[in-house]
């Protein structure tokens, strides 16, 4: 099906061009069912329509560009086909280029374009109890049971729903902005006059500030010292601070909403990466759920209304996991 789906793609993008004897050269697929092509200095995109959300991409791409944001820009779409031409925003993500001595000097600029895209104005789902609780299934679904093959107990399902609960009750109480949901360094492209560029964001919601920052921050691929962390959120207290977006939060507090609501997005993903191994055939991100798994339980053990899960985490989930990097 694949093929057949590169060689309708392609056959539209030599009908669009007028280049019979055009070629599609793969970039890559993701973790999603969309692949890339490159042909003719432009991106084609294969994003089959009953799993990818294409007129939300189309929307998202220009009010993007509205709010003075980088992004590609669409060229061309077939929404029945599932098939987009969009801007070539080059080969070179920021994940490629961060290194100890420049981390914090790119950080920066990606941070420097959260309030912009906070106060992007779009008819866009809320991210409230609901969404969260769709999203809450898939750590227990499919990590603690389906992958790790754990049966739980009552009282551990009622720990686990104790601890969504209070996570849910901080990212409410902050402001509800524009989020990417995705905001992380594999989906900031740099472009050739060094400035970021945003892909990816037909998912984006309206939800928690913070939401955004702990994406970047505490990337589930890479992980930086909590220096780092810690100049990235102080650094985005002051930009929502001018942009009157903080809603009378403390740094202190704002700091305690970033991980509280970091530690729901990482539950999630650890979910989502076993999810991808056993339903689509993804394994490659089952090398990540350490470091995710690591993000919460510091931040678990860090907090005293969240002792009982971080020791639970400790000594029922944790150990199953064999990594090189301490958690």
């Amino acid at each position: 099906m694949t093929h057949d789906r590169m060689l309708g793609l392609m056959a539209w993008a030599r009908q669009r061009l007028n280049q019979p004897d055009l070629t599609l050269q793969l970039i890559s697929g993701d973790a999603s069912f969309r692949r890339y092509y490159r042909a003719a200095g432009r991106i084609w995109v294969d994003a089959p329509p009953t799993t990818e959300k294409n007129r939300e991409f189309v929307r998202n791409a220009l009010a993007l560009t509205q709010a003075g944001i980088r992004a590609p820009q669409v060229e061309a779409v077939d929404y029945s086909a599932g098939w987009l031409c969009v801007s070539d925003l080059g080969d070179t993500s920021l994940f490629s280029q961060l290194q100890s001595d420049t981390v914090a000097a790119w950080y920066a600029k990606a941070i420097a374009v959260l309030p912009r895209l906070a106060k992007i104005t779009l008819p866009l789902d809320a991210f409230d109890r609901a969404f969260m609780a769709r999203e809450n299934t898939i750590f227990p679904e499919w990590l603690l049971e389906h992958h790790l093959g754990l049966n739980l107990t009552p009282a551990e399902k009622q720990l686990l729903a104790t601890t969504f609960e209070r996570l849910g009750e901080s990212n409410l109480a902050q402001t509800q902005v524009v989020m990417h949901r995705d905001y992380h360094s594999r989906n900031l492209m740099v472009c050739g006059d060094g400035e970021l560029a945003v892909i990816d964001f037909q998912d984006m919601v309206q939800g928690p500030l913070s939401y955004d920052l702990v994406s970047l921050l505490k990337d589930c691929y890479v992980r930086w010292p909590e220096q780092v962390v810690a100049d990235g959120v102080a650094q985005a207290y002051r930009a929502y601070a001018d942009a009157d977006l903080l809603s009378g939060y403390s740094a202190d507090e704002f700091r305690l909403a970033f991980d509280w609501c970091g530690m729901q997005r990482h539950l999630k993903a650890a979910g989502i990466f076993t999810r991808l191994h056993h339903r689509d055939g993804k394994s490659g991100y089952l090398a990540d759920i350490p470091r995710t798994l690591g993000y919460v339980a510091e931040v678990a053990a860090a907090s005293r209304e969240l002792q009982d899960f971080a020791d639970w985490l400790g000594h029922r989930v944790l150990p199953a996991f064999v990594s090189q990097e301490p958690v």
